[in-house]
């Protein structure tokens, strides 16, 4: 509808002069092309492929039902910081990745955390060892949730870099997977503005425990670190730039 015809309704059907006229068609404008933008973003945030260059791999479909309660998981959960060299097996990698951030809905749109406004800002990073997982090669590796995928952005065993860039908890580096939970802000601050950061942190917390508990279940452990130097990091696991790491999370056989 052109503006003049929207101003001709707005004056015949209400009190305004002309002026608050074309002063509240200007709010509506600005409106739908802030929502049109917001829709545009969100859609780009939830389906791109960050390393499009990269071969994926698809992982295993993940088990609905598991041999422990998630009572007895809660009851059990500790955070673990010292793991046997001993690998996990790519279900096993495939569980824990899509119960931090899988898709759980027919529509392939919700997932296994909750976000605020369904943006998903968080990315998972899994940075493998040597005999880190059974059947992959060590690398960094990238999580696509709406796949269900990883995708291979580096080739060296990363573990140790991670490690020093962690105020040097060595500890770390023993354990055959560690997941680097970073946050693209954006993605939430285009529709909340700077409180999205911290739905973001929320949403990170929901997360990592998702991921306790889902270690727990089949009977590994995971630690959780969040001192560490960001720029490091950042360039350890060979991430985005954009990408801002909130939580480290070994994972692995407790020892």
């Amino acid at each position: 509808m052109p503006l003049s015809s929207l101003l001709q309704i707005l004056k015949k059907n209400t009190r305004l002069t002309r002026r608050q006229a074309c002063r509240l068609g200007g709010i509506f404008g600005l409106s739908f092309y802030g929502l049109g933008e917001f829709r545009a973003t969100h859609a780009f945030a939830r389906r791109r492929n960050i390393f499009e260059k990269e071969k994926s791999m698809k992982l295993p479909i993940p088990m609905l039902d598991g041999d422990v309660s998630l009572e007895r998981a809660i009851k059990q959960r500790r955070t673990i910081r010292s793991f046997v060299d001993k690998p996990l097996t790519v279900g096993q990698l495939s569980q824990i990745l899509w119960a931090a951030q899988g898709i759980t809905d027919d529509r392939g749109l919700k997932r296994a955390a909750p976000s605020g406004g369904a943006l998903y800002p968080i990315d998972i990073y899994a940075v493998m060892g040597k005999n880190g997982v059974r059947e992959l090669a060590p690398g960094i590796y990238h999580y696509d949730p709406i796949h269900h995928s990883i995708q291979k952005i580096a080739g060296t065993d990363a573990r140790e870099d991670v490690a020093v860039a962690s105020l040097r908890q060595m500890w770390m580096a023993t354990a055959p997977v560690i997941l680097v939970l970073t946050a693209e802000y954006r993605r939430i601050t285009i529709k909340y503005g700077e409180r999205g950061k911290r739905y973001a942190m929320i949403e990170t917390g929901h997360i990592g425990q998702n991921i306790f508990l889902q270690c727990q279940a089949i009977g590994l452990s995971a630690g959780i670190v969040g001192a560490f130097y960001d720029k490091e990091v950042t360039r350890a696991i060979n991430s985005q730039k954009n990408h801002e790491p909130l939580i480290i999370m070994p994972v692995g056989w407790e020892r």
